[in-house]
C-alpha cells in the first residue's frame, strides 16, 4: 500500500542559540523497518523528528529520502514535498471532522479518496467508523484514525512521536501490537520517537539510542539489551547491576565473584573494565549457603509484578575489589520468575550466569 524508501541521516547537527541539541547524528533506516529512536528528556529527540517532517531546517549535515537529499547544505525540500506521515501524541486530529474527513484531509484526488478512506479504515479495524467525530472515539480509536491519516497518502516515511504516551497500560500495550501490525500490512518505513525503553525494545526491529545530542548505539533490541556500548547506555536500558572489576584471563574478578565477559572492544589484559550484569542471570542459593566463592548477602527488598519479582540483595563484605558503588553495602538487583522468592531479611548466596557486557572504563587500570 506504501511506497516505503529508506532514510540516510548524516553528522546532522541543530542548535537553538549557544545550546547545542543535535551533535553530529548519524542513522541509516532500511526501507519497510521500524526504527525507534530511545532518549531521555531533553535528549533531541522531538527536534530530530521536526527535522526529518521539514518543520524545522538543520544547521548542518544531510538528510536523504529514497537517496534523494531533502535536507543539506544548498537543499531543503518543504514538509508538503516530503511525502511523511506525522502521527503526534495525541493524534491531533479535527474535532468538528468526522472520521472520514479526517482520514480524507491530506489526500488530493477526491475521485479516489472515498476509497482510500474505505481500505485504510479497514487495515485500522474502524470500517463503520466513518461518520463518527472524534469525541465519540476511545483514546486508542482516535490513534487509530490518526494512524490512517498519516498513511493515507501513501508516504515514503512515517513519524510517530510518543503515540502512546497519553494511553493507559493496558491500551497502550494492545496499541503498540496493532499500530506495528498495521505499518507491517502497510509496509512503511517509520521511525518511533519514545523514552519509554520497554515500548522500543518491544516492537522496533532497530532501536537507536540518542545521548548529549548523539547516536551513541544502534542496534537490533537483543544485542541492545546484552550488549550495551558502555555504562550510560546499560544503565538507561533496562535493570542492570553495573559494577568494576579487573580482567585477567578472559575472566573479570567482581564483588559477584569471576564472571566470563564478552568485551565491547579489544582490550590488553590486564586491565579494568565496567561490567553489566542483569538481574535475570543472577541465580540465589537459599540460607546463603556457599562454596567459599559465592558471594553473600540478606535480602532487603522484593517488589512483585505478576510475571516475576524483583529482589534488591545488599551484599556482605566483598571478597575482592572496592565497593563499585562507592558506599558500603553494595546493593544487586536479581530478577526471579514466579511468586516464591526469599523475602526481606533471607540470607542468600549469589551465583552469575552466563556471559556478561564488558568495556573498558577510562581513567582505571
Amino acid at each position: 500500500m506504501s511506497t516505503a524508501h529508506s532514510l540516510s541521516i548524516e553528522d546532522v547537527r541543530k542548535g537553538f542559540g549557544a545550546r547545542v541539541v543535535l551533535d553530529g547524528v548519524s542513522l541509516e533506516v532500511a526501507a519497510g523497518s521500524l526504527t525507534a529512536i530511545l532518549g531521555a528528556s531533553g535528549s533531541g529527540k522531538t527536534t530530530l523528528l521536526r527535522l526529518l517532517a521539514g518543520f524545522d531546517r538543520a544547521d548542518g549535515g544531510t538528510i536523504s529520502l529514497g537517496g534523494q537529499v531533502v535536507d543539506g547544505p544548498r537543499v531543503f525540500v518543504p514538509p508538503e514535498r516530503r511525502r511523511i506521515g506525522y502521527v503526534p501524541q495525541d493524534g491531533a486530529l479535527f474535532p468538528h471532522l468526522s472520521v472520514a474527513r479526517n482520514v480524507a484531509f491530506g489526500l488530493r484526488d477526491r475521485s479516489t479518496a472515498g476509497a482510500r478512506v474505505a481500505e485504510l479504515l479497514e487495515l485500522v479495524g474502524l470500517a463503520g467508523f466513518e461518520k463518527r467525530l472524534p469525541h465519540h472515539l476511545s483514546g486508542g480509536e482516535r490513534q487509530r484514525v490518526a494512524l490512517a491519516r498519516a498513511l493515507a497518502a501513501r508516504p515514503a516515511l512515517v513519524l510517530l512521536d510518543e503515540p502512546f504516551s497519553s494511553l493507559d497500560v493496558e491500551l497502550r500495550t494492545s496499541m503498540r501490537r496493532e499500530v506495528v501490525d498495521v505499518l507491517r500490512r502497510a509496509g512503511a518505513t517509520a521511525i518511533l520517537v519514545t523514552h519509554d525503553q520497554d515500548e522500543a525494545l518491544s516492537i522496533a526491529d532497530r532501536v537507536a539510542v540518542l545521548q548529549h545530542g548523539k547516536i551513541v548505539q544502534c542496534d537490533e533490541p537483543g544485542a541492545l539489551y546484552t550488549r550495551p556500548v558502555n555504562g550510560e547506555v546499560a544503565r538507561f536500558v533496562g535493570h542492570g547491576n553495573l559494577l568494576l572489576g579487573r580482567l585477567e584471563h578472559g575472566v573479570v574478578r567482581s564483588v559477584l565473584g569471576e564472571i566470563a565477559v564478552e568485551l565491547a572492544a579489544p582490550a590488553a589484559e590486564p586491565c579494568a573494565v565496567g561490567v553489566l550484569v542483569r538481574p535475570e542471570q543472577i541465580d540465589l542459593e537459599p540460607g546463603g549457603a556457599s562454596d567459599g566463592r559465592a558471594p553473600r548477602g540478606v535480602v532487603v527488598g522484593k517488589e512483585f509484578h505478576g510475571h516475576d519479582v524483583l529482589i534488591a540483595v545488599r551484599l556482605d563484605e566483598p571478597a575482592w575489589g572496592p565497593d563499585p558503588g562507592g558506599r558500603p553495602g553494595f546493593e544487586v538487583l536479581v530478577r526471579l520468575p514466579g511468586p516464591d522468592a526469599p523475602d526481606p531479611g533471607n540470607r542468600v548466596a549469589l551465583r552469575v550466569r552466563g556471559t556478561a557486557a564488558a568495556w573498558l572504563t577510562p581513567g582505571h587500570d
